[in-house]
């Protein structure tokens, strides 16, 4: 019996030792796992983002520069053409026409009408001269009076008042003669417009009348709007020229919150154009003026227009034409040696910011500073060292002191 209670003794005591070493191992603490990474210094650069459209700094537009007849324009967009030498389009003045029987009549009445004033501008021209010429003869005759004392020095100042007046006179009408002519020669062209065929060979060598409408640059042909031979009034845009290989830029509209914060000069990533590499170019003007536009989602945005020139040569973008597509990437900060940890390991610490670094199995929670984020790596200035072990996105429950472990991978 003895034995038997010594038995149950020992089996209640293993029982019992079991089970508190159960209940110790199921409410013991367990580390935190987490993943864990490490600080290390390289080159960083904070960039804003925006989609731009490539387009040359100075395009020429061609217009008509009367009003005639456009010939069928030759030329096609992508040719080149060079200044002063090619002929991009042709035209031809249109003739006028007779309207009608009345509009004709008014017109050969017109000549008549213009033909009798200037014989009536004629006959006045004579009776100024037959005037002037009888002052002339009175003023003779008073000076050789005056000098022999028999007429007063008012008379010879009347005659050579007289003699004055009576040149003016003459002026005038020779200058009426001139006004007449004129408007017999306008009267007599008008007429001629209606008597005349609307085909220029009536009136002369046709090949003569052809405008020709030559480049005012170097370059390439942008675009054609008017093709087809038509007649246009005068100012009409006929074509577009451009010079791609030396005024090709950039714009792009940056939201204005983004705008302030670059300035001319900054350098410029162009990706995303269709080559091989990225494109380098450097910030020329941001526009000192905004405008709204409706997002996708339907939200009005403030966007400022910014202007990028490209830096390397013409032969790395030579496929790049006015009005393509590309992603700019303006640096607004770079450091080739910058101290770089994941965005992720940040978390707000009152006004600052912190992280938990990894010091034998603990974290350690460690303000830093930041010197910029792109969002994906933020540099830091202090805090933390070159090869420092870090906790990636701290769990919620993590505090300063906890045991950590590393996540197993799958």
């Amino acid at each position: 019996m003895a034995r038997k209670k010594q038995s149950r003794l020992v089996i209640g005591l293993a029982i019992a030792g079991l089970l508190s070493v159960g209940l110790g191992y199921a409410f013991w603490p367990r580390p935190h796992l987490v993943d864990i990474g490490t600080v290390e210094r390289g080159p960083m650069r904070v960039t804003i983002d925006e989609e731009g459209r490539t387009r040359v700094h100075e395009p020429y537009v061609v217009s008509t520069p009367i009003t005639g007849r456009l010939m069928r324009v030759d030329v096609e967009p992508g040719d080149s053409v060079t200044r002063g030498d090619t002929v991009v389009a042709r035209m031809r003045p249109t003739v006028s026409v007779a309207l009608d029987a009345r509009t004709r009549e008014q017109a050969r009445a017109n000549v008549t009408a213009a033909e009798a004033a200037l014989r009536l501008a004629q006959a006045d021209l004579h009776k100024a001269q037959a005037d002037r010429d009888l002052a002339q003869a009175n003023l003779e005759r008073t000076r050789k009076l005056f000098d022999r004392d028999i007429v007063s020095q008012a008379a010879l100042d009347a005659s050579e008042r007289a003699a004055r007046a009576a040149e003016a006179a003459l002026d005038t009408a020779r200058a009426g003669i001139s006004m007449r002519v004129a408007q017999l020669d306008n009267a007599r062209a008008q007429l001629r417009s209606f008597d005349e065929s609307a085909d220029p060979a009536a009136t002369g060598n046709a090949d003569a009348q052809i405008i020709a409408l030559r480049a005012p640059i170097s370059g390439r042909i942008l675009r054609v709007m008017q093709q087809s031979e038509t007649t246009l009034p005068a100012g009409t845009p006929v074509l577009e020229i451009g010079n791609i290989a030396e005024g090709l830029e950039v714009q792009a509209d940056l939201l204005s919150r983004d705008a302030v914060r670059i300035a001319r000069g900054d350098p410029v990533i162009i990706d995303d154009w269709g080559g091989p590499h990225p494109l380098s170019g450097t910030v020329t003007r941001i526009a000192p003026w905004g405008f709204t536009r409706v997002s996708a989602l339907g939200v009005e945005e403030q966007r400022v227009t910014v202007t990028v020139s490209f830096d390397g040569p013409h032969r790395e973008r030579a496929a790049l034409g006015h009005g393509y597509r590309v992603e700019v990437r303006i640096v607004e900060w770079s450091d080739d040696d910058a101290l770089k940890v994941p965005s992720g390991a940040l978390f707000r610490d009152g006004g600052g910011w912190a992280l938990f670094e990894v010091r034998e199995g603990t974290a350690h929670r460690t303000p830093v500073e930041i010197a910029a984020d792109n969002g994906v790596t933020a540099a830091v200035t202090s805090g933390l060292e070159d090869g420092a072990r870090i906790v990636m996105y701290p769990p919620a429950g993590l505090s300063d002191g906890a045991r950590i472990a590393p996540r197993s991978a799958y």
